[in-house]
């Protein structure tokens, strides 16, 4: 069966503005029927690397607030801390940096809550057994909400093709430790130059694989599950990220993390993306390129998969624009294989389908 994907366009007047759009698309997706009277409802937004202006406008999170609170919701605006150091590291600068880009109560009408805590360390092993991961470490607030809506800017992505919905939740609300087990394959080293012994590391370490010897940690490959929590507790960033895996094993993993944010939600999600803006690159940047296709619209769906699948269709259909990266590139081209083509950046899709997060077959429904 096809799922339902519903799309407005960007075209607006006097009576309908984008606002209202959203709000009809909001309501032909059936959105209102994700949460109950009651339920506290994570709203997992981009808020956006002090910057870079490419995440989607807060005036838009206001609206699904309002129409969350219209139906009995309590929402909150939310995602979770980088894994790299850059300004939403930790829950003080993250929410600093949401402040300075719009998403403050007085803009959005609901409260912000960083998903993993201060420090990244909130969190909760969520059992999956699926390809990569037995568990997945998902933020806390965001697996003990009691509903989710994502809204979600699709773009580029340098390590995935394309970052849409699926690397949105996964990627978007695994812990700290959790992004480096899908960014890496390697277990971590200890750079002795950098390392001043302050043994935090062997506090957080699962499987006591680390030692201090004279003045550095050790690390025991043997003991070591490359779970990720030392790199993200180190103070002095001695044992550094490891960034290095296959196109095709991050893609999998993130779908494997988003299995897990959503298992205890059956029924209770929806997805809105925004194909604004489509830089060429990850939003996780302190800057944003020129895009590579015109505004097209905003999409809606209850199938996350549908909807990346949706949306990765439209931007192939369009012509690059003038003056972008692909400038030249022809309608009906794969965009994120000219930018990134040593990746098949369908296979995020292909593999959600396989664990039953939903179908790529989709029918697309107009929605203005």
């Amino acid at each position: 069966m096809k799922a339902k994907v519903y799309f407005a366009s960007f075209r607006a007047g006097r009576k309908e503005s984008w606002l209202n759009k959203l709000e009809k698309l909001f309501y032909r997706a059936g959105l209102e029927h994700a949460f109950a009277r009651g339920d506290l409802v994570a709203i997992k937004v981009h808020f956006g690397e002090r910057g870079n202006l490419g995440y989607v406008r807060p005036q838009f999170a206001a609206r699904v607030v309002q129409l969350v609170k219209k139906h009995g919701g309590k929402p909150f605006l939310t995602d979770a801390n980088t894994l790299y150091v850059g300004s939403r590291s930790n829950a003080v600068d993250h929410l600093q940096t949401a402040i300075e880009n719009g998403f403050d109560y007085a803009v959005v009408g609901a409260p912000l809550v960083i998903a993993d805590g201060l420090n990244g360390k909130d969190y909760l092993n969520v059992t999956v057994n699926l390809k990569h991961f037995r568990e997945v470490k998902i933020a806390s607030a965001a697996y003990h909400a009691d509903a989710l809506i994502a809204i979600t800017h699709f773009k580029g992505h340098e390590a995935t093709g394309f970052g849409g919905t699926l690397k949105n939740i996964g990627m978007g609300l695994g812990s700290r430790s959790g992004k480096q087990m899908m960014h890496s394959d390697l277990l971590p080293k200890v750079d002795p130059e950098k390392c001043t012994a302050c043994a935090r590391c062997t506090r957080w370490c699962p499987t006591g694989a680390i030692r201090v010897a004279e003045d550095h940690a050790v690390i025991d490959e043997r003991l070591c599950q490359g779970c990720g929590e030392c790199t993200v507790t180190c103070p002095s960033e001695a044992i550094a990220i490891n960034w290095k895996t296959k196109p095709d094993v991050i893609q999998e993993k993130i779908v494997e993390y988003t299995v897990g944010v959503l298992q205890n939600k059956e029924g209770k999600y929806g997805f809105i993306s925004f194909l604004t803006d489509v830089s060429p690159d990850c939003d996780c940047w302190g800057w944003n390129d020129a895009p590579i296709v015109r505004n097209i619209g905003m999409l809606a769906s209850r199938d996350p998969v549908a909807l990346d699948q949706a949306c990765l269709d439209l931007v192939n259909r369009e012509a690059a624009l003038a003056g972008s990266r692909l400038e030249g590139c022809a309608a009906g081209t794969d965009k994120f294989r000219a930018l990134y083509p040593r990746i098949d950046c369908e296979r995020q899709l292909a593999y959600a389908e396989e664990v039953g997060l939903g179908t790529r077959s989709y029918e697309l429904i107009e929605a203005d």
